[in-house]
C-alpha cells in the first residue's frame, strides 16, 4: 500500500456526553453556527466512517456523528447483547442533549438506517428529513423460530464470540480493502486508524464489542417495524448501491419492494459503481444527492 495518506478537508473534533449511563463519543465537524446534520453509522462501524462524505459536502454544516454504544470510543454497556430499543433511546437522548426542541436532518447507513426509520416513526416531530443509506430492515421472523432462537442466544452467552485481532494497523487496512475492493489504500489507512486500537500486547483489535455478534433473543417483528415506518412524517430519500448484496441477504425482492410502500413520501436513487459502503465508494455523488434533498 504505497498510496499517499488521505488528506482531510474538514478535520473532526471529539465530544463526550453522559447519556443513559454511558460515556458517549460524538464526532463533530463544521462551524457551530451552521445548519445541523446528524449522521448515524452502521453495524461494526464507527463515526469516522463518514469523513469522506463530510469532506464532499459543498455547504458548511454542523455535523454530529455518534459512535453507537459498544462501538468506536463510546463506552461498552455491561450487559449480554444489544437491542434496537436501546439504540432508539440513545438517539433520543443525544438529540435532546445536542439539538433540543428542533426537527433534525438525519443521514443513516445500514443498521443506523434501521434505527433512524424506527425513530422517525416513534418521534415524527423530531425528524425534518431522513436519508437512508442501505438500511433495509431485517429478515422476517416467524413465531415458530422462537425456541431455537432463545436456545442459540443461551448457547452464545455460555461461549461469547470473539473478534479477530491483527498484527498491525496495516493489516487492519488490508482487511478493509478485502471487504471492499473499491476502497483505496489511503482511505483504508485512514479508516483503520479509527476502526482499531493497539492492545498492551502489541496486537491490534477492532473498536467493536464482540457481544454485538450475539444473536438477539427477540424475533424481528416486521409488522411492528412497518407500523413505525408508516408513522414517519418526514420525506425519506433511500440511496441504494448498484452492486450491493445487503438487502438480498435480509429480504426477498418482492417483500422489500412491498415494504417501501409503508413510507408516505419516498424517493429512491441507485448509486452506480458502489457497494454497500456507498459513502466510501461514491462520497461526492452521495453528498450531492443528500444536499439537494435536504435543501
Amino acid at each position: 500500500m504505497t498510496d499517499p495518506s488521505y488528506r482531510l478537508r474538514q478535520p473532526s473534533r471529539s465530544e463526550f456526553h453522559d447519556l443513559r449511563g454511558l460515556r458517549y463519543h460524538v464526532r463533530t465537524w463544521g462551524p457551530a453556527g451552521a445548519r445541523p446534520l446528524v449522521l448515524l453509522h452502521g453495524w461494526m462501524d464507527v463515526s469516522a466512517s463518514f469523513q469522506f462524505l463530510v469532506d464532499a459536502l459543498r455547504a458548511p454544516r454542523r455535523v454530529y456523528a455518534p459512535d453507537w454504544r459498544g462501538f468506536g470510543l463510546t463506552e461498552v454497556p455491561g450487559h449480554d447483547c444489544y437491542w434496537f430499543a436501546d439504540y432508539i433511546a440513545d438517539l433520543d437522548a443525544l438529540l435532546d442533549r445536542l439539538l433540543p426542541g428542533e426537527p433534525v436532518d438525519l443521514v443513516a447507513h445500514s443498521m443506523g438506517g434501521n434505527i433512524a426509520c424506527l425513530y422517525a416513526g416513534v418521534r415524527p416531530g423530531r425528524v425534518r428529513r431522513l436519508v437512508n443509506l442501505e438500511g433495509y430492515g431485517m429478515r422476517r421472523a416467524r413465531p415458530e423460530q422462537a425456541p431455537a432462537r432463545y436456545a442459540q442466544w443461551l448457547d452464545q452467552l455460555r461461549e461469547p464470540p470473539r473478534m479477530r485481532d491483527y498484527a498491525s494497523r496495516e493489516e487492519v487496512a488490508a482487511r478493509l480493502m478485502r471487504n471492499n475492493p473499491r476502497l483505496g489504500a489511503a482511505r483504508a489507512r485512514f479508516l483503520a486508524e479509527h476502526w482499531s486500537r493497539r492492545r498492551p500486547d502489541g496486537r491490534w483489535e477492532l473498536l467493536g464489542d464482540p457481544r454485538h455478534r450475539i444473536v438477539n433473543p427477540t424475533l424481528y417483528r416486521v409488522e411492528e417495524v412497518l407500523a413505525c415506518w408508516r408513522a414517519i412524517e418526514a420525506p425519506v430519500l433511500m440511496l441504494e448501491a448498484e452492486r450491493t448484496d445487503q438487502w438480498h441477504a435480509f429480504v426477498d425482492t418482492a417483500e422489500y419492494r412491498d415494504r417501501l410502500h409503508a413510507f408516505r413520501s419516498l424517493q429512491r436513487v441507485d448509486i452506480e459503481d458502489a457497494g454497500h459502503m456507498l459513502h466510501h465508494d461514491q462520497p461526492e455523488r452521495v453528498a450531492r444527492l443528500i444536499e439537494d434533498f435536504l435543501a
